[in-house]
């Protein structure tokens, strides 16, 4: 039986139709790449897994382009991000994040690629402009993440069902026909009254999800739970951002990284920079 526990999503959607490491034992088969940055050296494989994202990044790593680049978005137990080409040329405490090399890659996702500790991921613009969820031609990040419990993963799980069911929910409260039940939902708002809320919620969000069977909802695995309790990651952003490799060596340096002072754009107050990137071919 599902809990519904994120009143908060299905309050938006109310509002709305009134007025957004460790390393696995068996490695997938892949390229090398050494990162050297100004605090150190990072080395990752390339999953064969995402041919597109493997060629792409080996293409511009041989050819020197992240050379120079910032790690121009870091946040602690979370992840530090790069790729961006007009952080070559930043001024102190500018913006950066938009930059790219013109083209976006189609997402790979892969259910045994997934965004444990020490994973390099593709960034990307989020989904009201992106809808197919589309990489990035450059930026990415190295997922430095926290440990979870069992529930919490159940809670990202929940909530990933209730975000794909939310355009049905939408269309179920806009129908006349449940006139009734979405006025009910407006006065238990209007009252206070959270509990009868999440009651009701959770009805209607039953009642879709049997209208909708093929909707496919977050479900970690056995091995993918035990990681994200013992080694750490970041979950809930599985099946969004494409995992194309993770780090083999050197993720105390991505830790270093992770933890230098920011500024409110989680821009390092002190750059931090790629000097070079080196392909080794498998």
């Amino acid at each position: 039986m599902r809990k519904f526990i994120f009143t908060y999503i299905a309050l938006f959607s109310i509002v709305f139709l009134f007025n957004q490491c460790k390393n696995s034992e068996k490695l997938p088969k892949g390229d090398i790449v050494h990162i050297q940055t100004t605090l150190g050296e990072v080395v990752i494989k390339l999953y064969d897994d995402t041919p597109k994202h493997r060629d792409n990044f080996k293409k511009l790593a041989s050819e020197g382009y992240f050379n120079g680049m910032l790690f121009h978005r870091v946040i602690k137990e979370f992840m530090i991000q790069a790729g961006d080409p007009n952080s070559k040329t930043a001024k102190k405490g500018e913006q950066l994040g938009s930059g790219g090399p013109g083209y976006t890659i189609d997402a790979e996702f892969d259910p045994k690629l997934y965004h444990k500790r020490g994973a390099v991921c593709a960034a990307r613009q989020g989904d009201q402009v992106n809808p197919e969820k589309k990489s990035s031609g450059s930026q990415f990040y190295i997922v430095v993440g926290k440990k979870y419990t069992d529930e919490e993963l159940d809670m990202i799980e929940n909530q990933s069902e209730a975000q794909l069911l939310m355009p049905y929910v939408k269309e179920y409260l806009q129908d006349p026909k449940n006139e009734e039940v979405l006025k009910e939902i407006q006065e238990k708002n209007m009252a206070g009254d959270r509990e009868g809320l999440d009651s009701l919620l959770q009805a209607v969000t039953d009642k879709v999800a049997k209208k909708h069977p093929k909707v496919n909802p977050l479900k970690f695995t056995k091995e993918q739970r035990e990681t994200y309790k013992t080694i750490g990651g970041t979950p809930f952003l599985d099946g969004n951002y494409t995992v194309f490799g993770e780090v083999i060596k050197g993720m105390d340096i991505v830790d270093k990284i992770a933890n230098v002072k920011t500024d409110k754009n989680d821009r390092p107050l002190e750059d931090v920079k790629i000097i070079s990137m080196k392909v080794k071919k498998k």
